[in-house]
């Protein structure tokens, strides 16, 4: 299932996250539709993402950068990256795991120093499960004109903190991506569908505690997840060591 799609509603089995497909239970979806449900029983849309175009398009006027190929290799694995990201409730730092998730850190890092997800909103919003982001469109049905593959092969589990790309089935990652708010999260650990690349730093987890007590209504989901107010991406500084 995919969770991070957000025009679909998926069962409360999964939280998923899927861009064009329903799912069930608490899951993160790409756009293309899929819902979530938290462990509460409550049914909730999943987070959803578009998926990627290649490196090398020149973007549409207008419009989000696009890309017709996912990007080459530019980070070392060897190497430790970070993630500063300044919102308009707060800042908060990612440990990216590049030597778990070597392509789709590789990615968040080639499309966060191109600007890309600058002024992105936090879409999808679920606070005992997830908040949502990366759709240049802030409909959930956006991203980066490509796809790459998934990395689910990974020590970590789903959990509070926990970043994880929201895609519209397998292989279908592209920009969108999630970070785990709250207990509901832990059900994607009976599918672990989506990929794992990083962490938030404890010092940073009031901010996504912010974020997830956005005011929500209904948009489409059979829960309450579209945000009242606009909560935004300022800015993503990639640190290396």
């Amino acid at each position: 299932m995919n969770l991070f799609k957000s025009t679909k509603l998926l069962p409360i089995a999964l939280i998923g996250l899927t861009l064009f497909a329903s799912a069930c239970g608490n899951k993160p979806t790409e756009s293309t539709g899929g819902t979530a449900t938290p462990k509460s029983g409550a049914t909730t849309t999943a987070p959803t993402a578009t998926p990627a175009t290649s490196a090398a398009a020149s973007p549409a006027t207008g419009a989000a950068k696009q890309w017709t190929k996912a990007p080459e290799m530019m980070i070392d694995v060897k190497k430790k990256y970070q993630a500063d990201i300044v919102t308009s409730k707060g800042s908060f730092t990612i440990d990216l795991f590049a030597d778990e998730a070597p392509k789709t850190v590789n990615n968040f890092v080639f499309l966060s120093k191109e600007g890309f997800y600058n002024n992105i909103t936090f879409h999808r919003i679920i606070k005992t499960f997830m908040i949502q982001t990366g759709d240049p469109k802030g409909t959930g049905t956006g991203g980066p004109g490509y796809k790459f593959a998934d990395e689910l092969k990974t020590t970590h589990k789903y959990e509070a903190g926990i970043v994880a790309m929201a895609n519209s089935g397998a292989n279908t990652n592209g920009s969108q991506f999630f970070i785990c708010s709250g207990d509901d999260s832990a059900n994607l650990n009976k599918s672990p569908n989506y990929s794992i690349f990083g962490k938030v730093t404890a010092e940073g987890m009031a901010t996504i505690a912010k974020i997830a007590e956005t005011p929500v209504e209904m948009g489409g989901e059979a829960t309450p997840s579209k945000p009242k107010e606009k909560v935004t991406i300022t800015s993503i500084t990639i640190k290396e060591k």
